[in-house]
């Protein structure tokens, strides 16, 4: 009876050591509460940056359609889910919505963000926040986020995780005709 209660513990304590050395060591990405991050109702922050190929786009700001803001990392395994739907939605409702995606180059490696591009063949601009100011200034805190941001700059919708195609697809009509 002794004895196995030696080994129960043995094995507890085996487990807790193997979680704790196992804990993803993540950086922390937004500092601020949930409270200070930009929410729906209000205007997308707006900021310019880079693509993979060097081409500077403008994130918010009114514009003539619907914009999609998706925050990703290479290493996020929601990120490598949905990312066929988002390729799927950029070929599908690119005339009712532009697609933008953020790797957060900061945080990952941007070898690693270009092989998940042609991984999954994405098509759509891949923006790079070299710097984690897009990822701060939209306190970004998990991989996956997106955003639905109306033609007025305002977001209508802010998504962490993944959410089905049909849902997107669901979001995207209701608000391009509002």
């Amino acid at each position: 009876m002794k004895r196995s209660w030696l080994v129960i513990a043995a094995v507890v304590l085996l487990v807790g050591v193997a979680i704790y050395q196992n804990v993803e060591k993540q950086p922390v990405l937004a500092r601020q509460s949930d409270d200070t991050k930009p929410v729906v109702g209000s205007k997308a922050p707006t900021l310019e940056l880079s693509t993979m190929d060097d081409q500077t786009k403008a994130v918010a700001g009114e514009r003539d359609k619907l914009l999609l803001v998706n925050f990703w990392a290479s290493w996020c395994g929601p990120c490598e889910l949905e990312a066929p739907d988002l390729q799927e939605l950029h070929e599908q409702h690119g005339d009712k919505v532009t697609l933008y995606a953020i790797n957060a180059t900061k945080y990952d490696k941007e070898r690693q963000a270009r092989e998940f591009v042609d991984k999954f063949e994405l098509t759509f601009p891949i923006l790079m926040d070299r710097e984690g100011e897009a990822v701060e200034l939209y306190k970004v805190g998990q991989f996956p986020t997106t955003l639905l941001v109306d033609r007025d700059g305002v977001i209508r919708e802010r998504v962490t995780g993944v959410l089905p195609k049909q849902e997107w697809e669901r979001l995207i009509e209701k608000w391009s005709t509002t």
